[in-house]
Order: structure tokens, then sequence, then C-alpha cells
């Protein structure tokens, strides 16, 4: 039985094959023409406008790997994509003409955990842009509708991409438990933890201190929800009585020395990819006073808070986009962060 499409009859015939950036090894980006994958009866055909650039993509382009996965096939970086469905499979329930943003992780949505809820931590799930599964960084990309999350006018899909590392954010100031009146500490000031701070501020942290060892960055923070900046390349931590740490660096010292800084029963929560082992956390410390160490891995039911908070001005999205390319230049993308440190989400436009 044939699959049955539909798209706006204004556009011209459906794509078979789309350019791509795609890695084949530590700093080969080449951009190429790839097949597209048949539409099935819930998948839907994106026209991409936006994809951001995130850490792990950078690792993945400068090393050939990031964490504990290897690039072992050549394959499409990207997992934070927004842009405009052009063709649906005839079961999905969106229509062409929509602008929306890609929730990247896939779930098998059968097992125990994503029974829960929480899909965010299946054990043989994929992500897009995570080798060897194909990512965003393409002109069309066909998804699950699954994926997919519908953007209001306010959020136009030439930034919409920002919304997944916000989705991080979201789900990190969840994790940390942070209410009204709590003093927060957030550890790194990139657009993760530019993005905590503001939401933390939503939802109605009294103090939010920021720390870096970027004053370009800690100047940012000032703006968006810190109530305080400290760089920690030339002031000390001296800071008592915190009621939460979100450290969004994946810096260890970071974590050892904002754990101290924590009143007794409260929480710290680790967002910023984490080592496989580090050594000098004060276990004591946490067990002496009942301080919680949780982590957060990317998020669970998070885009539509994090859709709602640009879209009614509470977040300010664009306060962390610095700079666009074109996709064909997409390997000075992945750098852009490292040879200019003022920049912060980087974007690719199409």
């Amino acid at each position: 039985m044939t699959t049955q499409t539909a798209r706006r009859p204004d556009l011209p015939a459906l794509p078979r094959t789309t350019e791509a950036a795609v890695l084949h090894g530590a700093k080969d980006l080449r951009i190429e023409q790839k097949p597209l994958k048949t539409l099935g009866p819930n998948d839907v055909l994106v026209e991409m406008r936006s994809g951001g650039i995130c850490g792990s993509d950078m690792h993945y382009f400068a090393d050939g790997r990031n964490g504990t996965n290897e690039l072992r096939q050549p394959t499409v970086l990207g997992h934070e994509g927004a842009g405009v469905v052009i063709a649906t499979g005839a079961d999905a329930a969106i229509t062409a003409g929509t602008a929306v943003v890609i929730e990247p992780a896939l779930p098998c949505g059968s097992c125990p955990t994503c029974g829960s809820g929480r899909y965010n931590v299946c054990a043989t799930g994929t992500c897009f842009g995570s080798p060897p599964t194909d990512g965003l960084f393409a002109r069309h990309v066909v998804v699950p509708a699954a994926a997919l999350h519908a953007l209001p006018v306010s959020i136009p899909a030439e930034v919409g991409a920002a919304i997944e590392p916000l989705a991080v954010a979201v789900w990190a100031v969840e994790r940390a438990q942070v209410q009204a009146g709590h003093r927060v500490l957030i550890t790194g000031a990139g657009p993760i933890g530019l993005l905590v701070a503001q939401v933390a501020a939503v939802r109605g942290a009294a103090e939010i201190i920021v720390t870096d060892v970027n004053d370009d960055r800690l100047a940012v923070a000032a703006k968006f929800g810190a109530t305080r900046t400290i760089n920690t390349a030339a002031t000390a931590l001296d800071l008592v009585g915190m009621d939460r740490l979100i450290e969004c660096s994946g810096n260890s010292r970071a974590l050892i020395d904002g754990i101290q800084t924590l009143a007794p029963a409260t929480r710290a929560t680790v967002v910023g990819q984490a080592r496989p082992t580090v050594d000098g956390i004060p276990l004591g410390f946490l067990q002496r006073y009942e301080i919680d160490l949780v982590t957060a891995f990317r998020y669970a039911h998070a885009f539509p808070t994090a859709i709602e908070l640009v879209s009614s001005a509470k977040v300010d999205l664009r306060s962390i986009i610095t700079s666009t390319y074109p996709l064909a230049d997409a390997a000075a993308a992945l750098t852009a962060p490292v040879t200019d440190p003022t920049n912060l989400k980087v974007l690719i436009t199409y």
C-alpha cells in the first residue's frame, strides 16, 4: 500500500535528495547531497529554517567523539532545529505549512521507562545528530510527527532552533526543584546557564548568582536573570547558604566548589556534560547535611513550557543568539564559539 502525502499546493514537487552537512571524521565536514527517506504514514517532511550549534556538535567536529560516543561512519550533525512542514504522511496529525521545532530525542515508546514519562532516559532511544543517527543540519529532513511542536507566529522558525536549549534549561530547573524565594547558584554562563538563569527568575528565585571565567558572558547574565555575577578566575567563590546549585559548565572544579556553598537539606543538579568519573566530590559533606546530588539529561515534556515562556515574553530567546551562518559555512559555525569567545548560540540558517 502506498502512503499518501499532503503538501501545500503552491509548493514545487517534493525533493528526493537534500543538501546536508556530513561529518566524515574530525574536522572533516562536507556539504553533500543525501537521499531523503520515503515518508511513512506518521512521518513529516520539514523544510529547515534554523539549526543550532551545540557543544556536542563542536566536540564531534573537533575530535570525532563526544563523551563516550564515537563517530564510526559519516553522519549528518545537528539536533537543534526548526522549520516548516511541507508534506505529511497519511496519519500524521499536523498540516503542511505549520512552523515547527523538532524534539530530537527518539525514545522507543514501549519500555517501562518511557511508560513512566521519563522518555529522556530511554535505554534504547536515539537522537538526531548523535552518531550514527543522522541529524538536522540539512535543508530538508524526514521526522516522526510525534517529534514536532508547533511554533506560534510570535516565534519565527528562523530562530526556533533555540527552543531546544531552552527546553534543556526548563528541565534543569525542574530537576533542581527551584522554588520561589530560593537562592540559586548557576555555574557556567554559556547558552544553557544563561537560559537557566532566566527560567529560575520566572520560577521566583530571590537571588540568582551566575559564575563563569568570561566577562562578556557574565555581562549578558547580568541583563537576563542574574542578580549577581562572579568571575571565578579573578574572585574566590566564598558563598554560603545557597539553596540550589545548577552546574552548567561541565567543569568538575565548579561542581565541587559549588556544592560546598549549599545550606543543609538543599540540592545540587548536574546539567553540564559530566566526566565519566570525578574525584574530589565532597561525599561526606553531602551526607552530613543531606544535600541531594541529582543529574539532568536532555528533557522530558519540556518543549511546550519552553515555547510558552518565549511566546509570553517571559524568556528572551534572542538574548543568546549571537551569530548566524549559511549551511555552506557549517564548519565555520562549528568553530565560531571557539574562535570568538563572545559568541553564545550560533545558528545555521537556510
